[in-house]
């Protein structure tokens, strides 16, 4: 690239953190208009990069290809490029930090962090743990919003979905444009010790279950061992527990039945009782209607499937006649989650 098409670049993005910035000062003087001008700028920034944009960015070289362009089904989105530049030149994204910081609390705060600055938390050296446990817990907290309103369709995200699809954004169809941070945040942290270990610990086993939606298998195979798992089983039972946690803290159908789809992969795994029983518990919960998880009769039904799969009947007297710390199937080893 030339030195005026870098100049015309860097004008560019230059430009666009600015209308970034006003549109945040805005969001803060403004509680009215508060949700709906954060709602607008996430939608914004989730655009794709139309022909002219990325003429301007790339400087006119078509051979140029973003990380996120790399599979022909990916587009560039304003959001991934901007995550680079903030990687690039860390102090053109400081106001808007800044800024963010102060509407943490906001609706689509943690989406728009996690959009623009999933690639700076972990490339730009930040001395500061407490603040880098902030940030970690935010992006983790936003990357999650994110996919739940592309995947789930909330309806507290229905205002952003209607932006979306007026700009040319197909929710339904395009929920790929958002893949870029997911890889990211899949082959490039959850799979990178150095860069996963710069995160808290509670962050990463967070990371780790929200990347696990669709591989759960394969996450439940690298799921790290940590501090506690003296105490708490190897990592198959501290992945179990926090994934019977997760579960219990989802309220929306379409979530806890993709959870129940995959939880099949469980089968056959050795387990403590203790986490056995947990799992077991949690499973249940979902089987009645009524508090305190108000299940739909989809929901239950997924839920009553996943325990024949997982503790099949037959096994029951087995289980209830173990005599030891560990939980037994016919008398050899420990627990066999589904096994008959």
């Amino acid at each position: 690239m030339s030195q005026a098409s870098n100049a015309r670049s860097a004008a560019y993005l230059a430009a666009l953190t600015q209308e970034i910035e006003k549109k945040l000062q805005r969001a803060l003087a403004s509680q009215s208009q508060r949700r709906n001008l954060l709602e607008q700028l996430f939608a914004d920034i989730a655009l794709e990069v139309d022909d002219r944009a990325r003429d301007i960015i790339l400087g006119g070289e078509e051979d140029v290809i973003y990380p996120a362009e790399e599979s022909n089904e990916n587009k560039l989105c304003f959001y991934d490029v901007l995550a680079d530049h903030y990687v690039r030149v860390p102090e053109n994204g400081k106001s808007i930090l800044d800024l963010i910081v102060q509407l943490w609390s906001q609706s689509f705060a943690s989406h728009i962090f996690a959009l623009l600055f999933h690639k700076w938390l972990f490339e730009v050296q930040l001395e500061n743990s407490e603040v880098l446990l902030r940030y970690s817990s935010a992006l983790v907290q936003g990357a999650t919003n994110v996919f739940c309103m592309v995947m789930l369709m909330l309806d507290t995200a229905e205002r952003v979905l209607s932006r979306l699809q007026e700009n040319g954004i197909d929710i339904h169809t395009n929920a790929r444009r958002f893949q870029s941070l997911f890889r990211y945040l899949l082959e490039e942290v959850a799979l990178v010790p150095t860069r996963l270990n710069k995160i808290a610990p509670q962050a990463q086993r967070d990371l780790y279950l929200l990347l696990s939606i669709d591989k759960l298998e394969s996450f439940l195979k690298e799921f790290p061992m940590f501090p506690n798992s003296f105490l708490a089983g190897g990592s198959a039972d501290i992945f179990v527990i926090e994934l019977a946690d997760q579960l219990q803290k989802l309220k929306v159908e379409p979530v806890l039945l993709h959870y129940l789809s995959q939880i099949k992969v469980l089968q056959g795994l050795e387990l403590r009782m203790t986490t056995s029983t947990r799992l077991k518990a949690c499973l249940y919960s979902f089987t009645s209607p009524g508090g305190p998880m108000y299940p739909t009769r989809i929901v239950r039904h997924a839920a009553w499937e996943a325990l024949d799969l997982l503790f099949p009947l037959d096994n029951i007297l087995d289980i209830s006649l173990a005599s030891s710390s560990d939980c037994y199937i016919h008398g050899i080893g420990p627990l066999l989650v589904g096994t008959s």
